[in-house]
């Protein structure tokens, strides 16, 4: 595999040198025929620290005083995609101020002046379509005032991205990448003039790649709820912009939208944001309401299992389940074991989380964060259900789901689930069993390790006999958000988790284990640190052929149907610990 790998970047960075020396000797842009409106938003809080000098991209911060943010030394990939990837040009224009006018200025240009000529990091297929749209989007604000010497810098520089993009798009991997490619190809071939014979190549791409890579459902092969939204985004902006200049829009992009749209409401909490899943966060302020609005049909009923994920509702209270094997392929790289693992929301408060994505905390946190004791399930004791392979960061094994059925009955919707996560390893299936009230109250669960059959039975036997009985520990999390106060109550027995909102919710369980209240981290996107919590911890060890633990989360008795829920959600400020 590492030949492989290696002449395959051989060939890539030959494929982009080609690509450059094309792209220069193309003809530059005379300007617009028509500039899309400037869909992409960012936020006023990054916008005034960029303006202050304060840089925080991929999880690393630096001050720049009244510097340029090219003399930033770039620590790791992720930051150097995320520079020049130039999404920090929407938190500048939703600032707007003459200040962030000068700042966005003087960046695009010192990039134009350092890159423009095809060097540098930022130079593969998905930045630079990422590139092209912040660039088109936010035109009317980066070319207010400019010579016309400096125009024409910016247009050429436009024209040679658009130029290797049509040479190369096809090397930026499937799914979000690709979409990202194609969408900025789409972008210059309708907005600029000279360039409107790559508007066909691109539509046609594009509808190809919608085809290819969005399953029937709606879904994506990483299982990311995060990506799939970036998708519908971009799929979105790309419809308008197409609409806009009379185009029309491919059958394939339309149908993928429709697709998608439904599968985005039914992984999506009460609060009105993503479940946090395979390396995805909550998502982007706004961005949801906005491509959700732009997609229509809101008025279908969105399905309740979607892209692998089970949806239970009731009342003001959701809870999304993993309940799928692990994605497989190149979305192994990424992949979460978080099989059976839940999320569940009050209203417009997060209350039981998985840890997050640790892709801009380091490496440490990187695979931390995969590891399913970093999720709300059931974990044995430094074992994960899905394990990385020992050269690799690559799922090997992925569990299985081995039985899977969602009911509705008189107490509420029901769902169970089984996997073989630990059959290898310990001969046992894991299962969860979980219903949702009605009413939304009360969220009940019973988690069960079990040797089957006579073979994992044996399998089980030997193992404990090895580890002089200590094999068969486990622990059930319960990831808290870091707004939930939580306590122990009733000497130990229990749980009081009160909310923001002024929600009391009590956590109680039955079976052999042992209560505690730990220590956890909640990892967010767009913060220097992450955010410390606490988990619900119950841990026991698995003696025989069957343990069984039941528990139940509901709200006290006392707390209303219905609660005015006033107090800002969250922090505002990113560099908060």
């Amino acid at each position: 595999m590492g030949g492989t790998g290696i002449r395959s970047g051989r060939f890539d960075r030959l494929a982009d040198r080609l690509a450059l020396l094309a792209a220069r000797r193309a003809p530059v842009a005379g300007g617009f025929v028509a500039q899309p409106e400037p869909r992409s938003i960012g936020t006023l809080s990054r916008g005034r620290q960029l303006v202050e000098g304060t840089v925080l991209l991929a999880g690393h911060l630096a001050e720049i005083g009244g510097g340029s943010i090219w003399d930033v030394a770039v620590p790791d990939r992720a930051f150097a995609e995320e520079i020049h990837g130039f999404a920090w040009l929407d938190d500048l224009a939703a600032l707007g101020t003459r200040e962030a006018r000068a700042r966005a200025q003087a960046w695009t240009w010192d990039w134009i002046a350092r890159y423009g000529a095809g060097r540098g990091p930022g130079w593969t297929p998905d930045l630079t379509g990422r590139r092209i749209i912040r660039w088109i989007h936010h035109a009317t604000l980066l070319l207010a005032a400019r010579p016309p010497s400096e125009a024409e810098a910016f247009y050429r520089a436009l024209s040679r991205q658009a130029g290797y993009l049509a040479r190369r798009w096809q090397g930026a991997a499937k799914g979000l990448p690709r979409f990202e490619a194609l969408t900025g190809l789409v972008y210059a071939g309708i907005s600029l003039i000279g360039m409107e014979a790559l508007a066909d190549p691109a539509t046609e791409a594009l509808a190809a790649a919608c085809d290819a890579d969005i399953d029937a459902e709606g879904g994506i092969p990483s299982r990311n709820p995060e990506e799939l939204l970036e998708v519908l985004t971009l799929l979105t902006w790309s419809a308008s912009a197409m609409t806009e200049a009379g185009l029309t829009v491919p059958q394939p992009v339309q149908e993928a939208i429709v697709r998608i749209a439904p599968a985005l409401r039914t992984l999506r909490h009460a609060d009105g944001e993503l479940a946090r899943f395979h390396g995805g966060g909550r998502g982007a302020e706004g961005r949801l309401d906005q491509a959700l609005a732009a997609a229509g049909g809101r008025g279908d009923k969105p399905p309740v299992i979607a892209m692998g994920y089970a949806r239970l509702a009731g009342g003001r209270t959701t809870v999304i389940v993993d309940a799928v094997t692990p994605p497989g392929g190149r979305a192994a790289e990424t992949g979460h074991a978080s099989t059976a693992a839940f999320e569940l929301t009050s209203g417009r408060r997060p209350v039981v989380v998985n840890c997050g994505s640790g892709l801009t905390f380091g490496p440490m946190w990187r695979l931390a964060a995969r590891a399913t004791e970093c999720h709300s399930v059931l974990a044995m004791d430094r074992v994960s259900s899905s394990r990385l392979y020992p050269t690799g960061e690559a799922l090997e094994h992925r569990a299985a789901v081995t039985a899977s059925r969602m009911t509705t009955g008189s107490e509420g919707t029901d769902l169970y689930l089984a996997h073989d996560g630990w059959l290898r390893t310990h001969g046992l299936t894991a299962s969860r069993s979980l219903t949702l009230s009605h009413d939304g109250r009360r969220l009940s669960g019973v988690e069960a390790l079990t040797a089957l059959k006579a073979e994992a039975r044996k399998r089980f036997e030997d193992v404990m006999t090895a580890s002089a009985m200590q094999a068969g520990r486990f622990a059930v999390r319960f990831h808290l958000h870091p707004d939930v106060d939580a306590t122990l109550d009733m000497g130990g027995a229990a749980v009081s988790l009160v909310l923001r909102s002024g929600e009391i919710w009590i956590f109680r369980f039955t079976g052999p284990a042992e209560l505690s209240l730990d220590p956890s981290a909640y990892l967010e996107k767009g913060r220097l640190h992450p955010r410390p919590s606490l988990q619900i911890v119950l841990r026991g060890e698995a003696r025989g052929f069957e343990t069984r633990l039941g528990w139940t989360l509901a709200k006290a008795k006392d707390t209303p149907l219905a609660i005015r829920d006033l107090e800002a959600v969250g922090p505002e400020d990113p560099l908060a610990e």
